[in-house]
């Protein structure tokens, strides 16, 4: 009953997980696919890419504050009148407004205005922005390698999860046809009951890891599914690429150091540090700032005032005025000083950084070349292990219903068996890692 019962909640988790809201994909799915695909899903990513175009929006912007400036002013100020009627050239009289600063009481500004600001920081800042552009952009690097290492991760677990299965499968077929031949040995009194007992305690274990097995790889699947899809319920079969041979050790130590985004991350993050140094020194020097309008500014919105009768002339209302102002830095109280001094600690810090990842990617380097060169021979070294399990299995059998072997012995060598098909599996996902890894810190992926 309790076999019936595994049994029964194996198969209720292969077509619970089965029934799935939407259609599976008419064909499998490789890894470059699974990783184009949790590109848009994945909420990281996107924020590095936002980043990235901000960044390169920001960098825009500097250099647009390099150009003159032009916007098209028009205004209307009427001031209240303080009682004060003054004759003018024209008919009649012009009272005068109750504030002083204003000019009449009633004022039409019309005028295009072009502004120009030449000085030291807005040219520093074109070169920051870049700088800055260039962070996001690596960071952006790093995100994506990120996403590829999570997918490949997930990807070739979900693989292996399936495996699992399948050897979870013909472990539990194994152990209820050795719990059959038992049976049929007491039946012709060639065994003992006890055979029987230790066969079906074997059985009943190989349909409970059964039972896990089934269970984990739905999570696999729903985990990568996360990423992939909409609807996490989405089936979807997948397509196992060809293992990657090693890559030679000059060849990783050279693509490393010109490739690696964390490197670039760290020169770029000091370069803007170092353009803030001098954006900061920068304030010592003066700013010219120019100005040119051409427009109206009078009492009445025309190209020409009234009509003067004394001079027999229309004074012009539209004309221009320029001007040009030198901004000199006397005294701040330090606060200048104290900015550069800031800046040349925030400076230091990013050199420091440079060259801690520099260490660290020699390290990292190091180590994932050792860990995939260790994985790959494994590989190997597990796939000949389950060969020799295999075949050990087939023999113990034989010898046990020739009655040279016993039960012990017949039920090890199943889980010798079974064994090495999860260790091959294990290891399969973690060769795999470690190449992709290695790739990732080369720039090959």
């Amino acid at each position: 009953m309790m076999r019936i019962a595994f049994i029964g909640f194996a198969l209720c988790l292969s077509s619970a997980f089965a029934q799935e809201v939407n259609p599976a994909p008419t064909a499998p799915i490789t890894l470059e696919q699974a990783i184009s695909l949790a590109r848009g899903n994945e909420p990281t990513f996107a924020a590095a890419a936002a980043n990235a175009r901000v960044a390169a929006l920001d960098h825009s912007v500097a250099r647009a504050a390099l150009l003159p400036n032009a916007l098209y002013h028009n205004q209307y100020l009427y001031t209240q009148p303080n009682g004060i009627h003054v004759p003018t050239n024209a008919i009649g009289a012009q009272s005068l407004p109750v504030f002083i600063a204003n000019n009449s009481v009633h004022e039409y500004t019309s005028q295009a205005v072009v502004n120009e600001t030449l000085g030291l920081p807005q040219t520093i800042a074109v070169s920051r922005t870049a700088a800055a552009a260039s962070v996001a952009a690596a960071q952006l690097e790093i995100a994506r390698r990120g996403l590829v290492l999570t997918v490949t991760g997930l990807f070739y677990q979900a693989l292996a999860a399936g495996h699992k299965v399948a050897a979870a499968q013909r472990a539990a077929e194994e152990a209820a046809n050795f719990t059959h031949l038992t049976q049929q040995r007491e039946s012709a009194r060639e065994g003992a009951h006890a055979d029987v007992v230790k066969a079906q305690l074997q059985q009943q274990q190989r349909d409970r890891d059964l039972a896990e097995a089934l269970l984990e790889e739905q999570k696999s699947r729903l985990d990568l599914a996360v990423l992939l899809f909409a609807n996490p319920r989405t089936a979807y079969t997948l397509s196992p690429g060809p293992v990657v041979p090693l890559p030679a050790r000059a060849d990783v130590d050279a693509n490393a150091m010109r490739l690696n985004p964390e490197l670039r991350e760290a020169m770029a993050s000091l370069r803007v540090n170092t353009l803030q140094v001098s954006a900061a020194r920068a304030a010592y020097l003066p700013d010219l700032a120019l100005n040119f309008t051409y427009g109206i500014d009078a009492p009445q919105f025309a190209a020409n005032g009234q009509f003067n009768y004394v001079d027999g002339v229309r004074p012009r209302n539209l004309g221009y005025s320029a001007f040009a102002t030198v901004d000199i830095p006397v005294w701040d109280w330090l606060s200048t000083q104290h900015k550069v001094r800031q800046s040349e600690i925030l400076r230091d810090v990013a050199h420091t950084a440079l060259t801690a990842t520099q260490r660290r990617l020699v390290a990292q380097l190091d180590e994932s070349y050792s860990e995939a060169a260790t994985a790959h021979d494994e590989l190997q070294s597990l796939e000949q292990s389950v060969q020799t399990a295999n075949e050990s299995l087939r023999l113990t059998r034989l010898r046990y219903s020739a009655g040279e072997a016993t039960v012990l012995e017949v039920v090890d060598a199943e889980n010798s068996l079974t064994a090495a098909e999860m260790a091959r599996e294990d290891g399969s996902v973690r060769y795999q890692l470690a190449g992709k890894i290695l790739q990732l810190l080369t720039g090959a992926s």
